[in-house]
């Protein structure tokens, strides 16, 4: 737990009229922590922080005269009846959501590792025969790199499962002629970075490269707007305008990306309706795709940073299509 941490949530917590705030273990304690914990964290203004073993001790941690606290959106219901509150519950996200936005340096060089880690799933992945191989015998393949330290895994997609966007890896057998879809998340020090590219086994199916092409500029696009003052939703809104100028806006997942953080997908949320205002310091996941149904699909995604010049993206993997030897 650093002193600039700590200051920084009692000072939104002062804003914001609490007087208390509870997490369990959860995101939000790692951030407040600077560590994973089990159990509860109690913090109270003018008190030292409290840690307890279950809710029960939390809840003679907290003082009788509270009249609006904090809670961990991860909370149990059982858990909420034991603090025994009588006072005004609010989410804890309301005072964390804003900080965990912004990343401190060491926060920044975590997802810069997990990128690092993403991007070599993605070089291993070219140096292998497709051809006769599985999905889900391909998925454990790349997780199970040479990086003990980096927490991977690894969703690959083939032919027409491409064109489902939540797709889990199955038995399909993958051929000559089928796209395929790889998407990595890696985890570094609790900090997350994802990582998408499209590839074709032998050749592309038809039309294929003019999908891939419109997805390289959406995500060019998108990366290219990002910079402190403009909002989330202008962001999405430049990848859109790719995506509806190309006439496959019909087939496009709806959101860019997201940010990315302790969780693998937290605030802002790069959506028409998000209207956060970006910083430095923030990191978003900016992943255009497209799905035919029943045909095929595709995803490009990558880390990008906010930084006090404009967008910086953290990933390094190659982003043009690649064909992968049968």
């Amino acid at each position: 737990m650093t002193g600039e941490v700590m200051a920084a949530v009692l000072a939104r917590m002062s804003e914001a009229g609490l007087d208390a705030l509870v997490l369990r273990s959860s995101p939000d304690l790692r951030y407040v922590a600077g560590r994973d914990a089990s159990g509860f964290l109690v913090l109270v203004p003018g008190l030292p922080p409290g840690f307890a073993a279950d809710a029960a001790q939390a809840a003679e941690l907290i003082p009788a005269s509270v009249s609006r606290v904090g809670v961990d959106g991860e909370m149990r219901a059982h858990e909420l009846f034991v603090l025994r509150v009588d006072a005004d519950l609010v989410l804890a996200s309301a005072v964390l959501d804003p900080l965990r936005m912004r990343k401190r340096p060491e926060e920044i060089a975590a997802i810069e590792r997990a990128a690092a880690a993403a991007d070599r799933v993605l070089a291993a992945a070219r140096e292998l025969s497709w051809f006769g191989a599985t999905e889900d015998g391909m998925a454990r393949r790349l997780a199970a790199g040479p990086d003990p330290e980096v927490g991977v895994s690894v969703v690959v997609a083939a032919g027409e499962n491409t064109a489902r966007p939540r797709h889990v890896p199955s038995g399909r057998v993958i051929n000559p002629g089928d796209a395929v879809t790889i998407r990595v998340a890696a985890r570094a020090d609790g900090y997350h970075a994802l990582a998408s590219r499209a590839f074709v086994v032998a050749e592309p199916p038809e039309d294929f490269d003019a999908v891939h092409a419109v997805l390289l500029s959406a995500g060019t696009a998108a990366a290219d707007a990002v910079r402190p003052g403009v909002t989330a939703a202008e962001v999405d809104a430049a990848a859109w305008t790719v995506l509806d100028e190309s006439g496959y806006g019909p087939y496009a997942t709806r959101g860019t990306g997201h940010g990315v953080g302790l969780d693998p997908q937290e605030r802002p949320w790069l959506t028409a309706a998000d209207r956060t205002v970006l910083a430095p310091g923030m990191t978003l996941a900016i992943e255009p795709g497209i799905h035919v149904p029943d045909l095929y699909g595709a995803q490009v995604g990558d880390v990008v940073e906010c930084t006090e010049s404009g967008g910086r993206t953290m990933n390094r993997a190659p982003r043009a299509l690649h064909v992968l030897d049968p």
